[in-house]
Parts: structure tokens; C-alpha cells; sequence
């Protein structure tokens, strides 16, 4: 019975090795994180943030204008 328990065993762990499912999603968070660093260093100067407040805003004001309007 040991030796039953213990032959499944090694089978299952030797599909958990060879499964790579999950290493798709790391790479892609090692990735996302390299792609943040990148954005952060670039636009650390605050532009990024004035340019994405006057979007919005701009957004905002055209929604509410459009509403008022009808």
C-alpha cells in the first residue's frame, strides 16, 4: 500500500514540475513592474500626472455641458 501511495505521488509531483502554466503570469508581472519602473523614471517630473488631470477635467466639463445642453 506504501508503495502505491508513494508511486502516485512521485507521478503527481513530476506533473507539477513539468506544469508552466503559472510561469506565463510571473513573466508577465516581472514585465509589468520593468515596464512601471521605465514610466516612472520618464515621467517623474509630474507631467504625466498634469497631463491626465487636464484629460480628464476637459472630460468632465464636456460630459457636463452636454448634459445641461438638453
Amino acid at each position: 500500500m506504501f508503495d502505491y501511495i508513494k508511486s502516485k505521488f512521485y507521478l503527481s509531483f513530476g506533473q507539477y514540475i513539468k506544469d508552466e502554466r503559472g510561469v506565463t503570469a510571473v513573466e508577465y508581472a516581472i514585465i509589468a513592474v520593468a515596464m512601471s519602473a521605465i514610466i516612472l523614471v520618464v515621467f517623474n517630473d509630474g507631467s504625466l500626472k498634469t497631463a491626465l488631470t487636464n484629460a480628464v477635467g476637459s472630460i468632465q466639463t464636456n460630459m457636463t455641458s452636454a448634459s445641461t445642453a438638453n
